[in-house]
Formats: C-alpha cells, structure tokens, sequence
C-alpha cells in the first residue's frame, strides 16, 4: 500500500460502492480503480457494524479493518462504520448522517479542506447523496434492484423511493443495461449506457498461469466463474454435465441459496469440480484450464437488467462463451458470444463452441473494446474530466 493519496482536492473522484474493496473484484472495483487516469480516488465501502463479522464471516477483515487506506497513490479506500441495527427501518434515518460525517472527514484528512471536489459517483440507489460540495453527482445503476426486490428480499416499495431521491439528486445518470436504460427512459429520466467492461491485460498472459492446484478434469472443460446464487439456471449445468462435458465451477455459493442440495448433488458428479470461493487474482489460473466459459443466467427481470462482467472475462482470456440471450448479451453484437435459451440449446450450445476452435485472438482483440479504461473514459466524459496519468 501507499503511504498517501497524490493529487488535489478539486481533483478528487469520491465513489459510493454498493460492493467492499476486499470483496469480489466487481464493477466498482473495477471502474474506481479505472478512473483513477483522471484523478484521486476516494472508494467508499458500504457500511459495517460491530455484528458484521458474526453475521457475515466473510467481510471480518472489513469490520476490523484501518478507517482509511490508500491502496495505490491514485486511490484510497474509505471503511465506513454504524450503529448495529441501522438497516432497520426505526434507526434507518440514523445511517446517513454517520456516513456522510465519515466522507467528508476521509476527504479532509487525505487532502485538506477548500474546494469542491470534482465529482461523487454513487452506484448506490438506495443511499442519500453525502453532504458533500461536488461539481458533478453522477449516479451509475449497475443493477435493478427494484425488479429484483421479492428475490433479494428487499421491501420494494421503499427501494423505488429511495431510488426516485437519488435520481432526483444526481446530474447524469448511467446504467450498465439496455434494459434500465429503457426503464428509466419509460420513466422519464435520461440515462446513459455505460456497460461493464472488462481487464484484458489480466488475462493476457493465461495460458501460462501455474495450474491451480487439486484440479483434475480431463478436457475438454466448460467453466463457470462467479457467485453461485438464485441468479444462475442450474438445470443449464445440469444439462452441460448431463452431455458428459467436464464441468469447473469457481465462485462461492450463496447463503440461503434455495438449491444448494441440488448443487451439492451437481458437484458429486465425478466429471465437475467446484473449487469455492477464489481471490481475483487467481482467476487466471482456472480460465487457464477451461476451454468455454458459461453464462448460465435464468430469464427474470433482474437479469435482464443486468451486465454479467464474466462473460467479457472469458472473452479476455480468449475463450469461447455460451450464454443466455440477456438483453447486454444481445447488445454486444458478436458470433463470439453463442447465445442459447434452456438446458438442451445451452448444452448444443457448448459442444458447437468446442467443436468449433476458433482463435483466441479476435476473441481478446473484442474484449479490449471493452475495457475498463474505455468505460472510465466515458465516465469521465460526462464528469468533464480529462486524463491526468498514463496507464498503469
């Protein structure tokens, strides 16, 4: 880590994360991290309690973690902590006020006080806008968690409230979808595209990442990366095992997932493997081992809100990519991508693609239209900021 953040106050990018820094590398992480060519970074974890790390094992190095931390000179994580119980409707209205307070004393004590910041971006939509001065509030939608309320058990009345204030409050709004993008439009807000990207120089040098140690599948192998939760059709897993392809499945399994017995019972299968929960930076390692990558996403509203960062992943690793006909997957326009619907296309699908063997090269050559730096610079576009470091 750096011992300070470089840059000036004015210059400062403060970003509101629905998803921790020592979490799953996702679209905030990835996307902070990318703007950070156009000026410090400021990102905020969503808040933890003192009961954080009973009730969720997997963030206590987020609830014990230092207040602040600068990660790199261009970007300084913010740990912002609550009363337990501030999630409940009674304290709710309590929660606010404690982070803004947070911000604004993170901001000041990385680079003094004065001017306005250049910009807040929040992809929290059922946060308050912090208190904070900023020439530019740019709310960025990564999910509809309206549509996806009943199945993330989120009350959906108050969300459509909350996300109506932070509409109100910001002066350009994107979203990562065709699908919100139309929503929004339908209710009268203007909203720009700006899918996930992707981190091609990750997966550049994949096929030479040390194999993952305790895997052994004979190829060829299906893989699919990523959460295991009620977003994702099991029976299109089933049904790629079921045709006696290896199956990989990395990524951890949700708490609560209303399928688990059914999922243990897919991984007991002698021809899959589920490796659990990996860091990122090990990722390289299994898309090493796979020869297509899966987007097994199931047909709700949620989803089809929604940009799956993985499937611009294996295109990066310069794999092929069978997935469902979500409307992101529709949008990006490329036979490199086959799109298939239910369990037996979805198994046609895969044997297609591996009887296929197409080059990697136009595959990675796609995924680098899609990065994470083309993303940032539309970003940035809009929060009229110009790039003031080279890559790196």
């Amino acid at each position: 880590m750096s011992s300070e953040l470089q840059g000036r106050r004015q210059d400062l990018i403060v970003y509101l994360a629905t998803g921790w820094w020592d979490g799953p590398a996702g679209t905030d992480r990835q996307l902070a991290t990318a703007l950070g060519r156009y000026g410090p970074v400021l990102y905020v974890d969503p808040p933890v309690s003192a009961l954080t790390r009973f009730l969720k094992p997997q963030l206590a190095g987020v609830a014990a973690a230092p207040r602040i931390q600068v990660q790199t000179p261009r970007l300084a994580r913010l740990v912002t902590r609550v009363t337990p119980g501030m999630t409940r409707p009674v304290l709710r209205h309590l929660r606010a006020p404690l982070i803004h307070r947070a911000v604004r004393a993170a901001v000041r004590e990385l680079l003094g006080p004065g001017d306005p910041v250049a910009a807040v971006v929040s992809s929290r939509v059922d946060e308050s806008w912090p208190d904070l001065p900023a020439r530019h509030r740019l709310l960025h939608v990564t999910d509809d968690l309206v549509a996806g309320a009943e199945m993330l058990g989120l009350p959906r009345e108050r969300l459509i409230g909350l996300e109506n204030a932070a509409l109100r409050g910001a002066d350009s709004v994107t979203v990562v979808s065709p699908g919100l993008r139309d929503r929004y439009s339908a209710d009268g807000h203007q909203a720009v595209l700006v899918p996930n990207g992707c981190s091609p120089e990750v997966y550049a040098a994949v096929d030479d990442a040390p194999r993952p140690a305790g895997v052994s599948l004979a190829g060829p192998v299906a893989g699919f990366v990523g959460h295991v939760n009620d977003r994702i059709d099991l029976s299109l897993l089933e049904a790629v095992a079921d045709a006696g392809c290896s199956l990989l499945i990395v990524g951890p399994l949700a708490h609560g997932y209303r399928q688990a017995e059914r999922f243990t019972a897919l991984t007991g299968r002698a021809n899959v493997h589920w490796a659990g929960s990996r860091p990122y930076e090990e990722m390289p390692s299994f898309l090493r081992l796979i020869d297509v990558g899966l987007t097994p996403y199931a047909d709700n509203a949620f989803n089809r809100a929604s940009f799956p960062l993985k499937t611009l992943e294996y295109l990066a690793a310069g794999r092929a990519v069978v997935a469902t006909s979500l409307p992101a997957h529709v949008w990006l326009d490329t036979d490199l991508v086959t799109l298939a619907d239910g369990p037996a296309a979805f198994a046609a699908g895969v044997g297609e693609a591996l009887a296929q063997r197409r080059p990697a090269g136009p595959r990675r050559e796609f995924a680098e239209r899609h990065s994470w730096h083309v993303r940032a610079a539309q970003i940035a576009g809009l929060l009229g900021l110009e790039a003031a470091y080279s890559r790196g």
